[in-house]
């Protein structure tokens, strides 16, 4: 599992991006040490060898999630 790094989060540039597959996803919120949370686990491609196995989690506290909101409202010109 992951959570965001706030403290040393950048925009970067790369020479090759690729838009990837659209995949099964879930979310979880739950309560841990009196802070709230939301989990994103994405499964993977159906034709994996175990496409029922989690392949990526991310965690997002509410500070985290408020920097993401605004960080997508720039990238994506939303007022």
């Amino acid at each position: 599992m992951a959570q965001i790094n706030l403290k040393n989060i950048k925009k970067i540039k790369k020479n090759r991006n690729i838009i990837h597959d659209k995949v099964y996803t879930t979310y979880t919120v739950f309560n841990a040490d009196g802070d709230r949370y939301v989990q994103i686990d994405t499964y993977g491609k159906i034709d994996r060898e175990n496409p029922d196995k989690i392949s990526q989690s991310i965690q997002f506290d509410k500070q985290t999630a408020e920097f993401i909101v605004e960080l997508l409202k720039k990238e994506f010109e939303i007022k």
